[in-house]
């Protein structure tokens, strides 16, 4: 495969020249495309805390965790999968490449057909397990039931994104999800204010949404990326091949679960902390996601970064990749830390339409506390991206069940001693943790190990 005649305008080329440049100019297209990916939710947010009040903001952050636990399985499959094809792209091998997406084509039917039958299944007994307060479950099941019905429109889209960028098109994606995202904010206002659909109009304004983004990513491959376009023999079965598909992508999708699982059992206690602290941490962890995606980008541009140069033997360039990457962090943190210790306040009334001082209060504390660890989380998602993108499938698992174990101790040990201080406080620890079991996996690995014993 001529690498030459597959890169266009929008593409990044990783596998060559200076590392720093390359990330931050692949990973600005993602930090952008964060930014309106969390408008979905954001504006999911401001609309029904402002024009539908306290009760119905608890009921959508209720049953976030439930969202997360669906949407995050199909979205790490599909992280997985585009991985894979990555390597396939560094390695010059476009027969390996076009048969990788025709792979991932299939996951993706079945994942999808498996997904929506379990997560209409479970979807109200988990919301009683969770403990939601029982004037706000049917809100909560309204809304997340669209989404489970429709999680193939979720995981399609990411799917189309993911093989654009493991091209190095970082771009293309950006642009679909600009058009999206304008566009739910549009339905949001229109489905909540003049047909008064309630919290489900808020759900089917992001299906919506995203459908448009996916017609736009198919309709462009099918126009600019032939080489995403697989032939009928490219689907003939190939054990090996789908062995390590499936693997790649069962392990990210089951990381994400078992975060997601964890982020749900520390819901279980929230929820049992009051009406008002739940409708605080929903805004704060709203603002939470906003800060966090300049991370989240350098994160996903790690992992295809890792991938291609993986595919091309080249270890040496992602260990510096990583040392920059991590200087990044550490910068990016001091910066948010200094601007919420100022702003936190103002921020969650923005984001909650509420001035109730027990809200704010509660999700200004936990801002402002987690600020610092932001250095913390971007070592740690770079770390596991990395060795996502490298191939490791294992050793980024045990991070996400040290996350699981970790919060089911707080649940049980710590939050019912000492209330809402323990919830901001849990994710920080266990962060520590964490990080340094992936920085261990890193130095222990013997593709990273040789590059720094040739470098």
């Amino acid at each position: 495969m001529q690498k030459s005649k597959t890169f266009f305008r929008s593409e990044v080329n990783l596998l060559d020249g200076p590392i720093f440049r390359a990330l931050i100019v692949f990973a600005m297209p993602l930090f952008i495309s964060n930014i309106f990916q969390q408008l979905y939710n954001t504006a999911d947010t401001m609309i029904v805390g402002n024009y539908l009040g306290a009760s119905s903001l608890a009921a959508v952050g209720a049953c976030t965790p439930v969202f997360d636990l669906l949407v995050g399985f199909a979205l790490g499959i599909g992280n997985g999968l585009s991985l894979v094809v990555a390597r396939g792209f560094g390695a010059g091998d476009e027969g390996l490449l076009k048969k990788s997406v025709a792979c991932s084509i299939v996951v993706w039917a079945v994942s999808s057909l498996v997904l929506t039958i379990v997560g209409i299944q479970v979807l109200r007994p988990l919301l009683w397990a969770l403990n939601t307060p029982v004037e706000i479950i049917q809100e909560s099941y309204r809304y997340i039931s669209v989404i489970a019905w429709f999680i193939f429109v979720m995981f399609a889209y990411n799917l189309c994104a993911g093989l654009m960028r493991a091209i190095g098109d970082s771009v293309m994606p950006l642009v679909f999800l600009v058009v999206s995202s304008l566009l739910n904010i549009v339905l949001d206002l229109l489905l909540i204010t003049r047909f008064h659909m309630g919290v489900q109009g808020a759900a089917v304004a992001t299906v919506i949404s995203q459908g448009v983004s996916v017609l736009l990513c198919i309709l462009y491959i099918g126009w600019k990326v032939p080489l995403l376009i697989p032939q009928k023999k490219h689907f003939r079965f190939d054990g090996a091949l789908y062995w390590e598909m499936c693997g790649q992508g069962l392990s990210m999708g089951f990381m994400s679960s078992i975060v997601s699982v964890g982020s749900v059992i520390l819901q279980y206690g929230i929820n049992g902390l009051g009406i008002l602290v739940v409708a605080g941490h929903t805004a704060a962890r709203k603002l939470y996601m906003f800060f966090n995606m300049p991370f989240i980008a350098m994160a996903m541009a790690m992992s295809t970064f890792a991938s291609q140069n993986k595919g091309a033997g080249q270890g040496g360039r992602v260990r510096k990749a990583l040392k920059y990457s991590y200087i990044f962090d550490v910068a990016a943190a001091g910066v948010i830390t200094v601007f919420l210790l100022f702003s936190a306040p103002a921020l969650v009334k923005l984001i909650s339409g509420s001035n109730a001082p027990e809200l704010v209060h509660n999700g200004s504390l936990y801002l402002m506390v987690v600020g610092p660890f932001y250095a913390v989380l971007g070592v740690l998602m770079q770390s596991r991206c990395a060795l996502q993108g490298i191939g490791e499938k294992l050793l980024p698992l045990i991070s996400s069940v040290i996350e699981l174990v970790g919060k089911i101790v707080f649940v049980v040990v710590f939050i019912p001693w000492s209330g809402y201080l323990a919830v901001i406080f849990c994710e920080p620890a266990i962060w520590c943790v964490m990080t340094l079991q992936l920085l261990f996996s890193l130095y222990r690995n013997p593709f990273i190990k040789r590059a720094g014993i040739n470098g």
